[in-house]
């Protein structure tokens, strides 16, 4: 599903307008998008949480030079369903 089902699909449901909803759609990614920025998690209750992650620095191979190289320590976004979201999934995938 890409952002444009998604905005078509709210606005079927809703009867808003597909601008108006694609402007909230937009809206709430930006807002998470900066506060992740920031050093913030997002917490929706009920849906998950949005988790910024240290990755620690580490050694890596790169095989066609037969070399280590050390990738750097970074900051990676990450998503963890909420209990009630990851058990909606099972039960709908166990239907099937």
């Amino acid at each position: 599903m890409t952002k444009a089902d998604i905005v078509s699909a709210i606005a079927k449901n809703t009867g808003i307008e597909k601008s108006n909803v694609l402007a909230v759609v937009e809206g709430f990614m930006e807002e998470i998008m900066g506060s992740m920025n920031s050093g913030e998690n997002v917490y929706l209750r009920g849906f998950g949480s949005f988790v910024v992650k240290k990755r620690a620095a580490k050694a890596a191979r790169h095989i066609k030079n037969e070399t280590t190289i050390i990738i750097p320590e970074r900051f990676v976004p990450t998503f963890k369903p909420s209990q009630y979201f990851a058990e909606k999934l099972r039960n709908s995938m166990d239907a099937r």
